[in-house]
C-alpha cells in the first residue's frame, strides 16, 4: 500500500501550486519504455550531488546540492540544463548542502512540484536552507564592504545566491515520509526511502518503474555510512536493482578503525593542552558535531582526557542536535540508550552552545579549550574568523574528522599550503595540522564492495558518482577484481538510456 505523505513538522499548509501525485506535467510525452538519467552533479567531483530520471510519464530530481569546490563554484549560477519547470518530484537522500543546497534556485526558476524526504530530512533541510541564505546574504554584504575599501570590483556584481525569502518560498513544498513505506508517485512509478546509515534520515532511494508489464527497480545509494557508528540505524540492505548509482567518496582507502579514531582524538587534545594552545575542528553541522560531542563525553568521562572547556560555536549545529531529540525513532538502539548516559552528562556540564556573532568573538582571547565550529570544509561559516585566529599560532591545532573536497579552504589547509587565504588576507599556516579518517560518515571502498555485494545479480547500469575522479576509478577497479561487474564513472551533465 503507498503512504500518504506526512504532514510538515512546522505544521504550515502545502503549496497552492503543488500537483496532485498522479498528475503528469502537460508537453512532456514520452513513449512508454523510455528511461534517460541525466548526470547534473557530483561528477568525478564530490558535491553538488543532483540527478535527473525521465520515465513512466514523470521527469524525477534526484538531490539538488550546492557545488562547493572551488573549481565547481560557478555551476551554481548556472542555469539547470533541464526547465526547472517541467521537473514533477525532487527526491531528497539527506540534508547536507552538497544534497540540497540548490532547492531555492531551483523553485525561483520556476520548480513547483514536491519535494519528498524522510521526516527528520525535511526539517533539517529547513535549517541548512536557512542557515545557507543567511551566510550568503553576510557573506554577499562583507564582499561588498572589502571591494569597497580596497577600490576594486569583482568579475560580476556581489549578490547571494539565494536570498531567505527564497528558502522561505520553497520550503512550503517540503513534504515528509518513513523509511522503507512505497509513495506512489504517479501510478506507475513508486519511491520507497532506505536507511542509509550517514545522518539522521538519511536515505538510499529505491523507485519501482512499472510500464508495458515489465518492472525495473533503480536505486541512489545517497551517501552511505560505514556499520557500527553512533546515532544512525545501519544502511540498508539492497539485493534487487537493474540500475545502481553508488556514491565513491572514499572509493579509494579504508578507514582506520574506530579505536584508533578515538585514539588520535585524545592525543591531538593532549597535545594542544601540553602546548597551551586550542583544538579547532571544523564541524559539519548535522551528525559530525553530535557525534563529536558524544565521542569527546565518553572520553572525558573514561578520564583519558581531564576535564576541558568544549564551545560549540555553531547555531546550526544546536539546533539540528534539538531536532535530533526529536527523532529517536530513527536513531540506532544503542545511541537512544546513551542519551541520558553518564558520558553525555559530563558532557553537557563543559559545553557552552555559542549563538551569536558577540559570544564567538569573545572566544578568540581564551587558551586551553575545544572550538567546533562550521563549515566542516572551511567554505564559509564562523570557523573562518577562528582560523583567521589561530591558524598562525603553533601552540594551536586544527583537527579535520571529516572529508575534504578539492578546492576547499579546509582541504588546502590539509595538504599542507604554507599559506592560505582567509577572508581576503594571506596568512602562515603555523598551527598543527592533523585528521582523523575513522570517523567519517562514508563507507570505505571495502564497505561500498561490500554494500553492493548484496545484489543477488549484476545490475544492467553500476554508475559511480560523488567522489574525486581517482576514487572513482580505483573503486570501479575494485569492484571489477572482486564481483566482475563492469562500472561507468558519468561525466557531468552525461545522459545515459536506460
Amino acid at each position: 500500500m503507498a503512504a500518504k505523505l506526512l504532514s510538515r513538522p512546522n505544521g504550515r499548509p502545502p503549496s497552492a501550486t503543488a500537483r496532485d501525485v498522479n498528475t503528469v506535467r502537460p508537453g512532456y510525452t514520452p513513449t512508454a519504455m523510455d528511461t534517460t538519467l541525466r548526470f547534473l552533479g557530483a561528477n568525478r567531483q564530490v558535491t553538488g550531488s543532483c540527478y535527473l530520471l525521465e520515465t513512466a510519464g514523470l521527469r524525477i530530481m534526484i538531490d539538488c546540492g550546492m557545488f562547493q569546490e572551488r573549481d565547481f563554484l560557478e555551476r551554481n549560477w548556472e542555469p539547470k540544463p533541464v526547465e526547472p519547470a517541467r521537473v514533477d518530484w525532487l527526491l531528497l537522500t539527506h540534508a547536507h548542502l552538497d544534497h540540497v543546497g540548490l532547492i531555492p534556485r531551483l523553485v525561483r526558476d520556476g520548480f513547483d512540484g514536491r519535494i519528498l524526504a524522510t521526516a527528520p530530512t525535511v526539517e533539517l533541510t529547513e535549517l541548512v536552507l536557512r542557515d545557507s541564505a543567511r551566510i550568503q546574504e553576510e557573506d554577499a554584504a562583507f564582499k561588498v564592504k572589502r571591494h569597497a575599501r580596497e577600490g576594486r570590483k569583482g568579475p560580476r556584481p556581489v549578490v547571494p545566491l539565494y536570498t531567505s525569502d527564497d528558502v522561505e518560498e520553497a520550503l512550503p513544498l517540503l513534504r515528509g515520509t518513513a523509511f522503507r513505506t512505497p509513495v506512489e508517485l504517479n501510478g506507475r512509478v513508486s519511491a520507497r526511502f532506505l536507511e542509509a546509515g550517514h545522518i539522521l534520515g538519511a536515505a538510499s532511494i529505491e523507485l519501482t518503474v512499472r510500464q508495458n508489464g515489465a518492472t525495473r527497480r533503480l536505486v541512489f545509494s545517497g551517501d552511505l555510512g560505514p556499520p557500527h557508528v553512533p546515532i544512525v540505524p545501519e544502511p540498508a540492505v539492497v539485493e534487487e536493482a537493474d540500475v545502481v548509482v553508488l556514491e565513491s567518496t572514499y572509493g579509494d582507502r579504508d578507514h582506520a578503525p574506530r579505536e584508533e579514531a578515538r585514539a588520535e582524538l585524545a592525543e591531538a587534545i593532549l597535545d594542544t593542552l601540553k602546548r597551551g594552545g586550542n583544538l579547532l575542528i571544523p564541524t559539519f553541522a548535522i551528525e559530525r558535531a553530535q557525534e563529536l560531542l558524544l565521542e569527546l563525553g565518553e572520553l572525558i568521562a573514561s578520564r583519558r582526557v581531564p576535564p576541558i572547556r568544549v564551545f560549540l560555536d555553531s547555531p546550526m549545529a544546536a539546533d539540528a542536535t534539538e531536532i535530533y531529540l526529536r527523532y529517536p525513532e530513527f536513531m540506532d538502539e544503542e545511541t537512544r540508550r546513551v542519551i541520558d548516559s553518564p558520558q553525555l552528562a559530563a558532557m553537557r556540564r563543559l559545553l557552552t552552545v555559542v549563538r551569536t556573532a558577540e559570544e564567538s568573538r569573545a572566544l578568540n582571547p581564551l587558551r586551553g579549550c575545544i572550538i567546533l565550529a562550521g563549515a566542516g570544509m572551511c567554505t564559509g561559516g564562523r570557523i573562518k574568523h577562528h582560523l583567521r585566529q589561530h591558524i598562525g599560532r603553533p601552540e594551536s591545532t586544527v583537527l579535520f574528522a571529516g572529508y575534504q573536497a578539492e578546492g576547499t579552504l579546509g582541504r588546502r589547509i590539509l595538504d599542507g599550503h604554507s599559506e592560505v587565504r582567509i577572508f581576503g588576507e594571506t596568512h602562515v599556516v603555523r598551527a598543527r595540522i592533523c585528521r582523523i579518517d575513522g570517523m567519517s560518515g562514508h563507507a570505505d571502498r571495502g564497505q561500498l564492495v561490500e554494500w553492493l555485494g548484496h545484489l543477488k545479480q549484476r545490475p544492467g547500469t553500476l554508475a559511480l558518482t560523488h567522489g574525486a575522479e581517482a576514487a572513482s576509478v580505483a573503486l570501479g577497479e575494485r569492484i571489477l577484481d572482486r564481483h566482475g561487474w563492469n562500472s561507468v564513472i558519468p561525466r557531468y551533465e552525461q545522459r545515459v538510456e536506460l
